[in-house]
Parts: structure tokens; C-alpha cells; sequence
């Protein structure tokens, strides 16, 4: 049985395409993953199910066709719209040659607390993680009530103490007072 723990998030169906149960997907990692024979999981009724691909095609920089064994027609492929596609941890681990529990949720990182690493100064706590670009931001809330959006690149981290949810970066100057509502 697939647990929640052993997956993480890697694209959404959105809608159905033409009549023979393809379906038009945005993808958060590269095709190849399927088309290698891993497994599509999706949530069906609180269970966790494998796809296999017969079939990936790109319709544009992110979104692609996808065509499941099994789903033949349109109206199989509409109880997938709106789902979101799920990966085990331990393939994208094979697949991007990295140990499975560095593999993070777009979650994750919620609740760390980003510390400036020369002055030691608090500049906020991640509230958000914004994926719907190329660019990764953290948004942080700030101590005085700001949001502000920091890129989430390895460059600006320094260090991540998991135990104490905090990560030390060095940000480029005027970064964080870029969207300062005191600017």
C-alpha cells in the first residue's frame, strides 16, 4: 500500500483531452520520469493508485497529453481532472540520483525561519512557497508584518537545521526591503 509519507507532488491533471482518455497534465518534473516506466499515483477515494503511461506528448512548456493504460475514453479520464499527480520519493530518488528523503514537499519548507547568516538578524518566517513560475519563492512573513519573496536557490542558502526549522541565507542587498512596505 502507498502512504503519503512514500510520495510527493510532481504535477495536476486539468482537464480531459479529445475522446480517447488522454489528459492534459502540468508537470513539475521532466516527462522522462513517466516515459521510463515509473508509476503516476493519483488519490482515488483516499487510496493511493499507480498509472503507467502508454503515451506523453508536450502541448507546451509544462503542460502535456498524457494518456494512462487503462483510461480509454473521455469520460474515464474525467474523474482524473483536478487530481493531482503524485511520485514515490524512492523513484524520483533513482531518478535524479539523490537519497529519497531529500526529496521535499513544496510545503516543507513552511515555518522555517530565515536568519541572516553575516548578522545573525531574523528576516522572517516562510508562510508560502509560490511554485506557479520556473522561479521557486519563498514568500516570508517578516517581523513587522511584510511579505516579502525570497527565490529559493541554492546560492542565497547557506545552512538548514531541520530540528530548529530555521535556514541561514545571505540574500543580495536591498532584497529584503524590495517589497518593505517602509520603502
Amino acid at each position: 500500500m502507498i502512504e503519503s509519507k512514500d510520495i510527493t507532488a510532481v504535477g495536476k491533471f486539468q482537464k480531459t483531452h479529445a475522446l480517447k482518455g488522454e489528459l492534459n497534465a502540468i508537470l513539475e518534473i521532466d516527462p522522462v520520469f513517466f516515459e521510463e516506466g515509473n508509476a503516476v499515483i493519483v488519490d482515488i477515494d483516499g487510496i493511493y493508485v499507480p498509472f503507467f503511461t502508454s503515451g506523453i506528448r508536450p502541448k507546451g512548456s509544462t503542460s502535456y497529453l498524457i494518456k494512462l493504460d487503462g483510461i480509454d475514453s473521455e469520460e474515464e479520464a474525467r474523474g482524473f481532472v483536478n487530481k493531482t499527480l503524485f511520485a514515490k520519493k524512492e523513484e524520483l530518488g533513482e531518478f535524479f540520483e539523490m537519497e529519497p528523503d531529500e526529496i521535499l514537499d513544496d510545503d516543507d519548507m513552511i515555518g522555517y525561519r530565515l536568519i541572516d547568516n553575516e548578522s545573525g538578524i531574523p528576516i522572517g518566517t516562510v508562510v508560502h512557497i509560490d511554485t506557479a513560475t520556473d522561479n521557486v519563492l519563498f514568500i516570508v512573513e517578516t517581523p513587522n508584518g511584510d511579505e516579502i519573496f525570497v527565490p529559493a536557490v541554492d546560492e542565497f542558502i547557506n545552512e538548514v537545521d531541520d530540528a530548529e526549522k530555521i535556514m541561514r541565507v545571505t540574500l543580495p542587498e536591498g532584497l529584503v526591503s524590495l517589497n518593505s512596505k517602509e520603502s
